[in-house]
């Protein structure tokens, strides 16, 4: 199959070159930091395709990218306590892959627009959860968090605020992380496909997307311990900012979108 084979009927060259270059990008700062591609990813690449698209994209090919981290998460993690978590996503993500499915798409755009601004707060607030766990506000955090993947793949700073402040040991709220996220991408496989959302043209763009998404990982990674974290948390708050703006619905006209 050609490259262009590979491209969705209704998306042109222009758009799937903007993909790439938004998912090399993103997938870079997710390298280095281990969070911020959905929040960078999302908002602009929802500006140059349908979110219908764009999101399953995105899931596809960061599912693949993380499952080799699974196992090991699953050795480290606390079970007992992401499960807890995960018992939530099992009602957010099929609750925000139903809005994606109903609602208009610049509507979907205006809503990821609104939770990547929140997030990005959340985020620059270095705001912690550091009180007691419960089991309902377990719950509720996975289900908003769950809702936010569903919806638009953007489910990581609830989580990461609750887990990072709690008394646990760094790896295990890392690997607690990862597991969730496994179980969440995973129900989120599930509900998009049984949607209709994850269809022959996002597969066959997750093939054109993926390598590029693997390459900047990869670069992120290799930056890890060569550059200043401070510096590149800087760099990547700057870019969701600047995602948000420049993926914002009512700069269309401006743009020569839509």
């Amino acid at each position: 199959m050609s490259l262009s084979g590979l491209i969705p009927s209704d998306l042109d060259l222009f758009a799937t070159v903007a993909l790439a270059i938004t998912a090399l990008i993103a997938a870079t700062a997710r390298g280095f930091s281990g969070f911020g591609a959905a929040l960078i990813f999302m908002p602009l690449a929802s500006s140059f395709a349908t979110p219908r698209l764009v999101a399953p994209l995105l899931l596809v090919i960061d599912f693949v990218s993380m499952a080799p981290t699974v196992p090991a998460a699953w050795r480290e993690a606390d079970r007992k306590a992401t499960a807890v978590i995960v018992a939530g996503a099992l009602v957010g993500v099929p609750l925000g892959t139903w809005f994606l499915t109903r609602l208009d798409p610049v509507t979907v755009r205006w809503i990821i627009t609104g939770f990547v601004i929140a997030l990005l707060a959340l985020l620059l607030s270095g705001w912690r959860y550091r009180g007691k766990e419960y089991t309902v506000l377990s719950v509720a955090v996975g289900a908003v968090s769950g809702f936010c993947s569903g919806v638009a793949q953007t489910g990581g700073p609830p989580i990461v605020g609750y887990w990072l402040g709690r008394p646990i040991e760094p790896k295990v709220a890392r690997a607690n992380i990862v597991l969730f996220f496994g179980a969440s991408d995973g129900f989120a496989m599930v509900s998009y496909a049984a949607s209709s959302l994850i269809t022959w043209d996002s597969l066959k763009l997750s093939l054109l997307i993926g390598p590029v998404y693997a390459v900047g990982v990869a670069f992120g990674a290799a930056l890890f311990g060569r550059a200043s974290e401070r510096v590149f948390r800087i760099i990547c708050y700057a870019l969701i900012a600047i995602a948000v703006i420049f993926g914002l619905p009512a700069l269309d006209g401006v743009l020569g979108r839509g």
